[in-house]
């Protein structure tokens, strides 16, 4: 249920936070380095009102009032890893980020003999300023080149070209790509992975990461809550490989957040605007993009008729003084209105934001997530959600074999 107004917060206070005071030991042999065989077999940790139970994943349904809405990230992991092998036997790769041409990611994927990619490449000396390929075999034999045309913001700009315009590059990379599983895992991925680091209701292709909190889901979980009234609706956020990156600096006013792609229906945010209940928000990425559309609607107060590249959420928009304050419930209103005066169907836009202590939630009332790694952006934002209870629920975690990270057990939060 929306019912807080979000007040104004001193940037330069947040700014100032040191990020070693989100720190705590996280021994090697508590990071799950597989999952369970059954999903819902994954135990999940209770925090509400202060107080710490435990139970197990399949018996959610039984935590969650009725009439509640919960929000999922729908996105779908890709085989974002290539692996090109010189001629001197070196061996690069070209991990694919984000599109460049064409930029919307349906119609890069959609493309027939070439387009080009934000990427990171590993072992990057050895490769110089010359074309590279690979031969793949389906059921027919491609070749697949890549050449550098440019660098911005340290991410070198690749394209891509094959030499059969029957395929798509989504089918180009999923012949030719490896699923990228989180580095913290120390192994490289395995066939299976490609089935058990996807959610169950992943559909929109576009992240180097999965949306963790998600993978503990089956049809059975669904089924009881659907069966106790509990409404669900999708977001999509394409997981960046920021979300993999540790926070280096002493305070977090100097660590860039990466900025990911969202996009939100009209049918759900009119399901936002008029929901009554609880809203339980499932994985720090659906949480990014819920609370990004409180300062989406913010900027759309004063300029309803902005440019969609001018609704981007910058990391520090929820800590800028500007003097505009609206009720969250205004804000997916101008949303809502922003979208019908230009016939568009769904909000599409990028968010940066950082979600720090002293953050003011506009929309969510309970989180589930995952446990996250020390000093990480993402238990920053868990501590703006509980306080300093974080200490409290991770040390429970830690002392009750509670397994970690992106393969491991989940939480259920709700706000303190």
């Amino acid at each position: 249920m929306i019912r807080r107004v979000v007040k104004k917060m001193k940037k330069e206070e947040i700014e100032k936070i040191k990020i070693l005071n989100f720190n705590y030991e996280l021994p090697d042999e508590r990071i799950a380095k597989y999952p369970l065989d059954k999903r819902d077999d994954s135990r999940i940790l209770i925090y509400d009102n202060h107080s710490i139970s435990s139970s197990l994943f399949f018996n959610l349904a039984y935590f969650i009032p009725q009439t509640s809405l919960m929000i999922f990230n729908n996105t779908r992991v890709i085989h974002a890893r290539l692996i090109f092998r010189k001629p001197t036997g070196a061996s690069i790769e070209v991990f694919c980020l984000s599109p460049c041409y064409p930029a919307e990611y349906n119609l890069n994927f959609q493309q027939k003999k070439g387009c080009s990619w934000y990427c990171m490449i590993g072992n990057s000396k050895r490769w110089k300023d010359d074309v590279m390929s690979m031969t793949l075999f389906s059921d027919k034999e491609i070749v697949l080149t890549a050449k550098k045309i440019g660098i911005k913001n340290n991410d070198t700009i690749v394209e891509f070209n094959w030499n059969d315009d029957s395929y798509s590059f989504s089918e180009i990379l999923e012949i030719a790509g490896k699923l990228p599983i989180p580095p913290y895992l120390n192994r490289d991925s395995e066939e299976k992975d490609d089935f058990t680091y996807q959610t169950v209701y992943s559909s929109v292709d576009g992240s180097v990461a999965a949306p963790t909190a998600g993978l503990h889901f089956t049809d059975e979980v669904f089924q009881k809550l659907h069966d106790k009234g509990i409404k669900t609706d999708e977001v999509t956020l394409h997981v960046g490989a920021g979300t993999f990156k540790p926070v280096k600096s002493e305070i977090i006013g100097e660590h860039d957040m990466h900025t990911e792609f969202i996009s939100v229906s009209k049918d759900t945010i009119k399901e936002l605007r008029d929901n009554k209940g609880k809203l339980i928000v499932v994985g720090t990425t659906s949480t990014r993009t819920i609370e990004s559309l409180y300062f989406i609607g913010k900027k759309l107060e004063t300029n309803p008729s902005a440019q969609l590249n001018q609704l981007t959420v910058s990391q520090w928009d929820p800590y800028e003084d500007n003097g505009i304050n609206i009720s969250p419930q205004k804000a997916l209103q101008n949303i809502l209105d922003y979208l019908e005066n230009n016939n568009m169907e769904s909000l599409i836009s990028a968010t940066q934001i950082m979600i720090a202590p002293g953050y003011k939630f506009a929309y969510c009332d309970a989180i589930i997530t995952n446990f996250h790694q020390p000093q990480s952006t993402l238990l920053l934002l868990i501590s703006a959600f509980v306080g300093d209870d974080w200490k409290k629920i991770y040390n429970y975690a830690l002392s009750n074999g509670f397994r970690f990270l992106s393969y491991g057990d989940s939480s259920l939060l709700w706000k303190a």
